[in-house]
C-alpha cells in the first residue's frame, strides 16, 4: 500500500487542487495535512481576522474531505518538520506541496527540501493561473510594466483543470491535533472555505462587473479576493470558466487575475519589495500620528475616504475602489509613507496577501509600478464619479445620511459637527495642480 502527504498551504480546496490531484495519482492512500505554524503570529501575519477565516476554511475542508473518505490531518509547529514526521509515521514515499512566492513560502520550501530530499515534488500554478516566471521580457526575470505582462500572459498556455477527487483513502492511525477556532475583529466577516467561496462565485453575475466594478455603491466586485487569497478557488480555475464564458465583464475579470498574477511574479523576482520601495522615490515621508489616526479611524473629513475605511473595519473587507482612493489619500494627499497604510490593511484585510497588498500599495504611492508616478487620486473627483448619488458613503457614515444626494460628499458646507478636513479644499486643489504639473 502506497501513501502520499498532500501538504495544504494556501490551497485550501478540493476542486483544481493540482497538490492534491498529484497527491492522489502518486500513492494508493493519501494524507491530507495541514500544520498550523507558529511563525506565522511571530511575523505579525496572524490577524484576527484572517485567522478566523483559517478557521472556517479548515473545518470546511475537514468536511468535504469527510463526505469522500477521507479527512483532514491538523498538526501545530514547523511544517517542514511536521511534514516530514507525518511522512515517516505513514512511511509516505512522496510529499506534495505548492509552490509561493514570500521569502517566508521559499524558506518553507528549502526546509522541506532539506528534510525529505527528493520525496518533495512542489507544484507550480497553484495559487495563481501562470507561475512566477513563465513569462518574461528578453534579457530580465520579470516584467515592471503591466500592459506588456497581460499581452504575454495571455498569449501563454494555461494549465488544465482538474476535478475534485470523488474518493479519498486516508490511513486511519495517523493522528490529528483539533481544528482550531478563532474570533474575527470585523463584526461583519465573510465566511470561509471553499463550498462558501463556490456559493459566492455561483451567485456573482461577471457579466455586469465591466459597468459595475468601480460604481461603489452597487457592490458589483466579484469579492472572491478572500478566497483567492486562502486558495478556496483556483484562480486558474475561475481564469478557465470566465474565458469561455466570454463578453465584456469575463474579460474585464479575467484582466484582474492577470494583475493578481503580475503582482506575484515581481515579488518572486524581488522578494525586497515586501518592506522596500520598487523605485526611489524622491524626497521625504511625512509622520503625523494625529492625521494617522484620523485616517485608520474613518475621520478625514472626505466621506468618501471615510466610508472606505469604515467598510475595512466592518467587514475586514474594503471596495477596490475604495483601496485606491483611501490609500492615495494617505500617500498622495498627506504624504505619509505607504508602509504605514499597507501595515493597517493586512491587521485588517481578511485577504491580506503580501503580494497584491504592498505592490497595489507601492502603485498607488509612486514606488511601484506605476507608469505615472505622480498620480492623483482627487477623492472629490472620484466621489462625483464613482458614488454620484451618495449611496455608499450614506452606508458607512450614516451620520450624514440625512444630507441629500451628492452634497453629502462636502459636508463641510452643511454639517458643522462633522470632522473638517485633514486637507483643506482648497489646498487639496493646490496640491493636485502641483501633481498634474510633474507629470
Amino acid at each position: 500500500m502506497t501513501v502520499a502527504v498532500a501538504l495544504f498551504t494556501q490551497d485550501l480546496r478540493l476542486h483544481d487542487n493540482p497538490v492534491l490531484h498529484a497527491a492522489h495519482r502518486a500513492a494508493d492512500q493519501v494524507v491530507p495535512l495541514f500544520v498550523l505554524d507558529p511563525d506565522v503570529a511571530a511575523v505579525g501575519f496572524a490577524a484576527p481576522n484572517r485567522q478566523a477565516f483559517l478557521a472556517d476554511c479548515l473545518a470546511d475542508l475537514d468536511a468535504s474531505l469527510r463526505r469522500i473518505g477521507s479527512r483532514l490531518v491538523l498538526r501545530r509547529g514547523d511544517p517542514a518538520e511536521e511534514a516530514a514526521r507525518v511522512a515517516t509515521e505513514v512511511g509516505a514515499g512522496s510529499v506534495h506541496v505548492a509552490a509561493g512566492v514570500s521569502a517566508f513560502a521559499r524558506r518553507r520550501e528549502a526546509r522541506l527540501r532539506t528534510l525529505l530530499g527528493g520525496r518533495l515534488h512542489v507544484h507550480d500554478a497553484v495559487l495563481t493561473v501562470l507561475p512566477p516566471g513563465q513569462v518574461t521580457p528578453a534579457g530580465r526575470d520579470h516584467y515592471a510594466v503591466f500592459t506588456p505582462y497581460h499581452r504575454a500572459w495571455a498569449l501563454a498556455p494555461h494549465r488544465s483543470v482538474h476535478g475534485a477527487p470523488r474518493r479519498l483513502v486516508t490511513p486511519d492511525d495517523i493522528g490529528s491535533a483539533e481544528l482550531p477556532t478563532a474570533r474575527p475583529h470585523s463584526p461583519a466577516l465573510p465566511p470561509g472555505g471553499e463550498t462558501a467561496a463556490r456559493e459566492q462565485w455561483r451567485r456573482w453575475d461577471v457579466d455586469c462587473y465591466a459597468d459595475l466594478h468601480d460604481d461603489l455603491a452597487a457592490d458589483g466586485t466579484s469579492r472572491l479576493s478572500p478566497y483567492l487569497h486562502f486558495g478556496c478557488l483556483s484562480a486558474a480555475e475561475l481564469a478557465a470558466r470566465a474565458i469561455g464564458h466570454g463578453g465584456a465583464g469575463a474579460e474585464a475579470f479575467v484582466r484582474q487575475l492577470a494583475w493578481r498574477d503580475f503582482h506575484h511574479q515581481l515579488l518572486a523576482a524581488r522578494p525586497a519589495v515586501a518592506r522596500h520601495d520598487y523605485r526611489t522615490r524622491e524626497g521625504s515621508w511625512h509622520r503625523d500620528e494625529r492625521e494617522a489616526d484620523a485616517w485608520r479611524e474613518g475621520r478625514t473629513g472626505y466621506p468618501i475616504v471615510d466610508a472606505g475605511m469604515r467598510q475595512l473595519e466592518h467587514e475586514g473587507w474594503m471596495h477596490n475602489r475604495a483601496r485606491l482612493l483611501t490609500a492615495s489619500f494617505l500617500t498622495k494627499t498627506l504624504h505619509h509613507d505607504w508602509r504605514e497604510g499597507a501595515a493597517h490593511f493586512l491587521r485588517l484585510l481578511v485577504d491580506g496577501d503580501l503580494a497584491n497588498n504592498q505592490l497595489n500599495w507601492q502603485w498607488v504611492a509612486g514606488t511601484g509600478t506605476d507608469t505615472r508616478p505622480n498620480r492623483v487620486l482627487n477623492p472629490l473627483r472620484q466621489a462625483d464619479r464613482y458614488d454620484p448619488d451618495g449611496a455608499y458613503v450614506r452606508r458607512w457614515v450614516p451620520e450624514l445620511a440625512h444630507l441629500p444626494g451628492p452634497s453629502i460628499h462636502r459636508p463641510w458646507l452643511l454639517v458643522p459637527g462633522y470632522p473638517a478636513p485633514l486637507v483643506a479644499p482648497e489646498e487639496l486643489s493646490a496640491r493636485l495642480r502641483t501633481a498634474r504639473a510633474l507629470g
